[in-house]
């Protein structure tokens, strides 16, 4: 069977993802099923995958699936802890002593908080804690996960101290005899390459990520705001580009100075410092006759919101100081921090306290939990802890044990399906047929088609890899060893292409169905992840093309000239973006969207 024809049937549990999913607005927990099937159907009857292998990689992604239900659930539980302490109201008032401006307050929290957790601990900890954190300061959930997806960018490659580089592409390149002789020619050390594509990674990230806090509140202004207008949005352009440079300075150089541990890490923490100074401050702030907010909540369409509320009243708790209602989160960021930290040996002793089924069925498949080190364990420890340090009854307590139980179960339904279809696809090699697994056979057939052109494709097959397996790291796995062939093949400096991979990784978390199903499922907005991808999507093409175009000007520069393809497309979006500025804050515009 030909390569391109391969592609194509590789595409088909894709497919079906964007089709009932996307356009026909299904719910994950309809959708999926579907999915999951004809991954299924494919991996039997065209790779010819023994059916004990598909049934290892299902239930394999069950496990899966009940590791992302635990983290969901103490993420839902420390929410409905800081609800019930008074906590909640307490961190609104805060926020109000800076500014009432949503648009501030979405660039604070999703962008600048969430990539500190994420650099903390990765895989989808920012929307279980940024996002809550969002529709209790009065967000509404749908406008509160879009956020939350959005940032899942710039700092993800470097999530969890650096481990989408540190074991994705570490893992997916390790013991190749042509990286190896690669690797000798340049004189490097294995740790000192690692860390070499680490830096091209963070300089492509930095020049994507300048626009994202500014597409963030586009996005909250045009799809949220009361006259649904990116006007509005725009009237913030310089604070926002202001965060950005806050966060991606410190972020580019902490990894050229020690590498992929830290970039998101410090420079999400650096950033959020300076920025929550400088809105003090009120620098660059909107001025008190054009603070922005959402529509009464009463006139809030039903789908923007879950099945979670939040009173901003304080229910009759007893008033507490800033710090102490925010010591939970405080005590999240550092607990995610010290137990990922090498240098400490807690880390290892809760990675060694781990479940393993090693050769489920007889499959070359493995399932590994570690409890302990899951972000959900810290979560429900936080959470006890804030019994005390918020001096709680137990009813109130209790009350937020039982409703968290509620809420998680109808995530539970599409991560049932989700999950599987995932393993399944990614499980598909060593069948009878012969052919290389369906994320290889995909990415084969694009290289094949592509040509020369690949650095602007390399990008979007790393996103495909994500929003599939809902993992910058397994992405970085799946095909970082391919995406460095391709680069030889096509006479350029292959480390150039393998962080193409990694930021394509990033940006395919924007979409990743699975990490959409979670974050909603915190917030109890269950059955509407169609109409959060379908807003995603468009950054995600954005974040995909503009580090490709800048990937492939760089990489073809010295043969093709300083003018070529990938210049002109970078050209054309700087120019858009200008335009698009201009245009929107002019005072004639603003009565426009």
């Amino acid at each position: 069977m030909s390569d391109s024809t391969l592609a194509v049937l590789s595409l088909l549990p894709i497919l079906a993802v964007a089709l009932f999913l996307v356009v026909l607005r299904w719910p994950a927990s309809r959708a999926m099923p579907i999915s999951y099937l004809v991954a299924a159907a494919l991996a039997l009857f065209v790779w010819k995958v023994p059916p004990t292998q598909v049934f290892a990689a299902s239930v394999n992604g069950l496990i899966v699936a009940a590791t992302l239900l635990y983290i969901v659930f103490g993420a839902i539980l420390l929410l409905n802890t800081l609800q019930e302490s008074g906590a909640m109201h307490e961190i609104r008032e805060g926020f109000s002593g800076i500014t009432s401006d949503r648009r501030i307050q979405v660039i604070i929290i999703a962008w600048l908080f969430g990539s500190f957790i994420e650099g903390a601990a990765g895989f989808g900890t920012p929307a279980a804690v940024a996002v809550p954190l969002l529709v209790g300061l009065g967000f509404p959930a749908m406008a509160a996960v879009m956020a939350g997806m959005m940032i899942q960018c710039t700092p993800v490659s470097f999530g969890a101290l650096g481990t989408p580089i540190l074991v994705g592409v570490n893992k997916g390149l390790e013991g190749d005899p042509a990286v190896m002789r690669y690797v000798e020619s340049m004189g490097y050390e294995w740790l000192d390459f690692l860390a070499h594509i680490g830096t091209k990674v963070a300089l492509l990230h930095a020049i994507a990520g300048f626009f994202v806090p500014l597409m963030v509140v586009m996005f909250l202004t045009r799809f949220f705001g009361k006259q649904k207008r990116f006007a509005d949005g725009l009237r913030v352009w310089k604070f926002a580009l202001f965060a950005a440079l806050a966060m991606i300075v410190p972020y580019v150089l902490v990894a050229n100075l020690l590498g992929p541990e830290f970039p998101s890490l410090f420079g999400g923490l650096i950033g959020l410092g300076i920025v929550v100074v400088a809105a003090k401050k009120g620098f660059l702030m909107p001025k008190s006759e054009d603070l922005w907010d959402f529509d009464d909540a009463s006139n809030w369409p039903p789908e923007w919101t879950g099945t979670m509320s939040f009173d901003s009243q304080e229910h009759g708790r007893a008033r507490m100081s800033l710090l102490r209602a925010w010591l939970p989160y405080l005590l999240v960021g550092l607990f995610l921090v010290l137990s990922r930290l090498k240098q400490l040996p807690i880390a290892d002793w809760l990675k060694d306290k781990e479940i393993v089924w090693e050769g489920i069925f007889g499959s070359a498949i493995t399932a590994k939990v570690q409890p302990l080190y899951l972000p959900g364990t810290i979560f429900i420890v936080v959470s006890l802890l804030t019994f005390f340090l918020h001096r709680m009854k137990g009813a109130h307590y209790t009350k937020a044990w039982a409703v968290s139980g509620k809420n998680i179960i109808a995530a539970s339904v599409a991560l049932v399906f989700t999950v599987p279809m995932v393993q399944v696809f990614i499980n598909s090699a060593g069948g009878a047929a012969g052919y290389d697994k369906m994320p290889l056979a995909l990415a084969q057939g694009v290289a094949t088609l592509t040509g020369q052109a690949w650095p602007l494709f390399a990008t979007f097959i790393g996103g495909i890899g994500a929003f599939v397996a809902g993992s910058n790291t397994v992405s970085n796995m799946m095909f970082s060893l391919f995406q460095f062939n391709v680069g030889e093949r096509i006479l350029v400096d292959p480390t150039w292409v393998v962080a193409l991979q990694a930021v394509g990784g990033a940006a395919g978390n924007v979409i990743c169905v699975h990490n959409v199903v979670a974050a909603s499922a915190v917030v109890g907005l269950v059955g509407k992840e169609g109409d959060i991808i379908r807003k995603t999507l468009i950054h995600f093409v954005y974040y995909a093309l503009f580090p490709g175009a800048v990937g492939y000007w760089i990489i073809w520069k010295a043969d093709k000239g300083i003018l070529n393809a990938g210049s002109v497309i970078v050209a054309l979006i700087v120019l858009a973006a200008v335009t698009i500025i201009y245009r929107g804050t002019r005072p004639k515009n603003r009565g426009s969207g």
